[in-house]
């Protein structure tokens, strides 16, 4: 009789017996890892620190037999008063803790080591003694040491204490000894325990590696091998394609797989087959579903009558939507054509309101205008004019940009103009007051809700004195004078009726010298995005960019900026108007 295996006995088969073999391995490294942890912990814990301290201990003797040694043999008490507080400490308080320390650990010693520990501290402690009852109290002064008698007695004591301490050092060194020879034994039987821990990992690795492809094997070649050929066929339907192969036969839940698939493709090619002929419009081709529950079948017969009326009644509506898109696109293209034009006579009214750059260039010989409206036309505008001895300058950023932008800019020019020529305001903040009377009365903010105005700075040149004033609604001001960049800073509010309180601006002046640099300027070129990360420029960065620009001659800073504006913004697109005006005296 056949034994028919499915997939699970497989499986379960292959990884048990995997597991099987990592039950043995992790338990003979268990037992392995335990007892060479156990030997460890010995050395580590026990054998390596009394070793420590015990050399430790030994030095410590040794640095007293050199203290007690200087005690002696020096008669200048002063220079060796550090020594003398050396060897105080050592006996009162560095032999106490090294004490508790080796007592602490000679609880886990042998009893014979024990107790010889035991021998070597009273006798260390019978010779401290010694030094200070026979040394140190009787050699304290200088007279002491003047003194035959008490010299001679701490002579003698001295040889005593030094045949007591070479006899500690023997017993100690023996200690020593001992104790290097234990620490040996355990590190050998450490290693054996670990070399044994690695030939038992080789050879159950080798076990398992071994174990691993045999059961890899046959689990690739009965569960792997056929699963891919399903895959495939699977994967070649996914993408469109019938496949011609069919799955071959087979006794368990895979081969039941192979035959709903092979039943599936003679369904795919026939209602392939239906499809072209629907496609290629015969609505009489004829196509049986493969039951009465096979969904896909009745709703392509429903789809292929569908088709047939829906073809009729599309050829009518094609034609009239065909006509119907063409009369549209006209329009669009006249309407588009009419704005556009609008825009573009726009733009030369304003820039016939702009003041020419001769005209800008013949009041101010040493400067330059770098302009660059986003849209056709501009919010931003540059205003100059002259009153007697005195050139006034302004950099104005109207609310938005493009069209209205640009009717702020031509509303705010006009009225510049009109302060200066018509009123007899002279110094800036006055004329900034003044024109954020004349923009509220213009646009009747009394009325409307309106939130229009602009952001500006303007500075006053006197051309006998070159003394500059100036004052600025929210815009600053960039001096560079000697060298050293300077922020003129104004007033941070706009021109504009934004809140039922009227502010008023304040009027700055400055000294100016031959070869200062005055800078102009809206924020467009600070908030640009670019950069190797996208990100806004900032006014820091502009600045940097101004002082970088200053140490050329004027005429060439435009092109400066601008190649620095063009890098900056890389491939993405301008997001405000640029206006940057800047002024050698």
């Amino acid at each position: 009789m056949k034994i028919r295996l499915n997939i699970t006995t497989r499986i379960a088969g292959g990884f048990g017996s995997l597991i099987l073999l990592t039950i043995v391995a992790f338990f003979y490294t268990f037992i392995v890892l335990k007892d060479t942890r156990k030997k460890t912990d010995i050395v580590v814990e026990e054998v390596i620190p009394s070793l420590t301290e015990l050399k430790d201990f030994n030095l410590l003797l040794q640095k007293s037999r050199t203290l007690i040694s200087k005690w002696y043999y020096s008669r200048t008490v002063t220079d060796q008063y550090n020594d003398r507080v050396e060897l105080q400490k050592l006996i009162t308080s560095n032999y106490s803790e090294k004490k508790n320390k080796l007592l602490s650990l000679a609880k886990n010693w042998k009893p014979e080591e024990k107790e010889k520990i035991e021998t070597i501290l009273r006798r260390t402690e019978t010779t401290f003694a010694l030094y200070q009852s026979e040394i140190m109290e009787k050699l304290k002064t200088l007279d002491d040491y003047k003194d035959s008698e008490k010299y001679f007695l701490a002579g003698q004591a001295l040889e005593d204490a030094e045949n007591a301490l070479n006899n500690i050092a023997r017993n100690l060194n023996q200690l020593i000894e001992t104790k290097t020879q234990e620490a040996d034994n355990v590190k050998q039987a450490m290693f054996k325990s670990i070399n044994f821990l690695e030939n038992v990992v080789k050879i159950l690795g080798l076990i398992l590696l071994i174990g691993g492809i045999v059961i890899a094997f046959f689990t690739i070649r009965s569960i792997i091998v056929p699963i891919m050929q399903l895959k495939n066929m699977l994967l070649k339907m996914g993408k469109g394609i019938i496949p011609k192969e069919r799955f071959p036969d087979r006794t368990d839940e895979i081969g039941e797989m192979g035959r709903a698939l092979n039943i599936l493709i003679n369904s795919f090619e026939r209602t392939t087959e239906f499809a072209k002929q629907t496609g290629a419009g015969n609505f009489d081709a004829v196509f049986q579903p493969l039951s009465e529950y096979d969904t896909l079948g009745h709703a392509l017969i429903r789809m292929r009558d569908e088709l047939a009326e829906n073809e009729r009644v599309l050829e009518r509506k094609v034609i009239e939507r065909t006509e119907e898109v063409v009369r549209q696109k006209k329009e669009i293209e006249y309407l588009f054509t009419q704005v556009t034009d609008s825009i573009k006579y726009a733009k030369r009214i304003q820039e016939a309101i702009l003041p020419p750059i001769k005209y800008f260039q013949t009041l101010l010989p040493h400067s330059f205008i770098l302009y660059k409206p986003k849209d056709i036309v501009s919010g931003d505008f540059y205003w100059i004019e002259k009153k007697n001895n005195i050139i006034y300058v302004a950099a104005v950023d109207c609310t938005g940009h493009g069209v209205p932008g640009a009717f702020m800019s031509i509303i705010g020019s006009n009225l510049l103009k009109d302060i200066i020529n018509n009123t007899p305001l002279t110094h800036p903040a006055e004329i900034l007051d003044e024109l954020n009377i004349e923009i509220a009365q213009t646009l009747h903010s009394e009325q409307t809700d309106t939130k229009d105005g602009m952001d500006l700075s303007i500075i006053a040149i006197h051309t006998d004195t070159l003394l500059m004033e100036y004052a600025t609604a929210m815009n600053p001001i960039c001096l560079i004078k000697n060298h050293e960049l300077k922020i003129l800073e104004g007033d941070r509010f706009p021109i504009g009726k934004y809140t039922d309180v009227i502010n008023k601006f304040t009027n700055h002046s400055i000294q100016l010298d031959k070869g200062d640099l005055i800078y102009l300027f809206s924020d467009g070129y600070a908030d640009q995005f670019g950069g190797p990360k996208g990100k806004k420029l900032y006014k820091k960065n502009f600045y940097k960019i101004l002082e970088e620009a200053a140490k050329w001659p004027i005429e060439h800073q435009k092109f400066i900026l601008e190649k620095k504006f063009n890098e900056w913004k890389g491939n993405l697109e301008q997001v405000d108007d640029i206006l940057v005006i800047g002024i050698k005296v």
